[in-house]
């Protein structure tokens, strides 16, 4: 009995924690990596790049997908109108040479994702301070990017391994383990039953009656009421409730869609703990219902622009709503929308 009992306890703490990876954002310098829960890392400069950027990109495993870009953009930029920007990338002032043969070019994109191609010009300039264009004060710093590389290489468990970047070794391709397995949220009919005439005007007044007598600080004449079809049997509501300079708090429930209602308030909670944040429940900010995808979004703007913050999807999958995309952009630098924010969960 003690040795089996042995032998149970082994296969225990054999047994993975978790099946999937925490997710992870830290920035290096002028370098900001990003690492979802399968592994999947991007790193690009940030700060004042003036609209050059250089983004890369790498999957978990031994198959080693990754990509690269240098690309001019942003709102300074009016991209039809300009030269192209692989003939005049510097290093440190010096003209760039691009090794391997393997690049496609456009006027305002320098990319490959050929993995030999993009060693070799990790190489090239990992050791320099900065990429430049002539006739422009753009730049991409090299301040950090080393060190970037590095956490990559030990976030994915490459290093000592032939595929790492810089802690290299002499490990086989399969010493890295594999990307976790994707979670999967439950997707239900897409196509909930269409509300009757009398199933709308009976829940927008029992929206209208919430509205009236929830603890909100927006100015009455400003609350607005969305219903709409969830399933066949339940309806989302909700109702704006806090607003400042560019974010609007909501407050939303789970309505039954006949009479008596019967209500249920939406609370978010993230599957993993934030590095930036103490709580994992996620505010109603900027709350928004895709019919399309059957996603509720959040999007919690940092600034005005929209360049920076933190957007959330969710799905209901017949009893709450889960997280399906977690996406965050820390630093404000005028780069990219929600949309195109780096993610740190991601589900089928």
């Amino acid at each position: 009995m003690f040795y089996r009992l042995c032998f149970l306890l082994s296969l225990i703490t054999l047994l993975p924690v978790q099946g999937w990876a925490a997710p992870v954002q830290q920035e290096f310098s002028d370098w900001q990596v990003t690492c979802n829960n399968q592994n999947f890392c991007s790193a690009r400069n940030v700060g004042n790049h003036h609209g050059l950027v250089m983004t890369l990109t790498r999957s978990a495993g031994a198959h080693n997908d990754s990509t690269l870009r240098i690309e001019l953009g942003g709102p300074e930029n009016a991209l039809p109108k300009i030269p192209a920007i692989a003939p005049r990338l510097k290093i440190d002032a010096t003209a760039l040479k691009l090794p391997g043969a393997h690049w496609q070019e456009t006027p305002w994109l320098l990319s490959t994702n050929d993995t030999p191609t993009i060693n070799a010009f990790l190489q090239h300039i990992q050791e320099g301070h900065a990429l430049t264009l002539t006739q422009g004060a753009q730049t991409v710093s090299l301040l950090g990017l080393k060190a970037a590389l590095l956490f990559i290489d030990d976030q994915q468990k490459r290093v000592g391994s032939e595929t790492a970047w810089i802690g290299k070794g002499d490990e086989p391709p399969l010493s890295v383990p594999p990307a976790p397995a994707l979670k999967s949220v439950k997707k239900l009919n897409p196509t909930p039953r269409p509300f009757s005439p009398t199933e709308s005007d009976d829940l927008l007044d029992y929206g209208t009656w919430r509205m009236n007598n929830s603890q909100c600080s927006l100015d009455p004449s400003r609350r607005e009421v969305w219903v709409t079809p969830l399933t066949d049997d339940k309806a989302l509501m909700m109702v704006s409730c806090e607003s400042g300079a560019y974010n609007t708090i909501y407050r939303a429930w789970l309505v039954s869609r006949q009479k008596p209602f019967a209500s249920q308030p939406i609370r978010l909670r993230l599957p993993f703990q934030p590095s930036d944040r103490e709580e994992r429940d996620v505010e109603l900010v900027n709350l928004s219902f895709n019919n399309k995808t059957r996603e509720l979004i959040t999007v919690d703007r940092a600034r005005g622009q929209g360049d920076c913050g933190v957007q959330t999807r969710w799905r209901y999958d017949g009893q709450r709503f889960r997280l399906v995309r977690y996406a965050g952009q820390p630093t404000c630098d005028d780069w990219q929308g929600p949309d195109a924010w780096p993610t740190l969960w991601i589900t089928r």
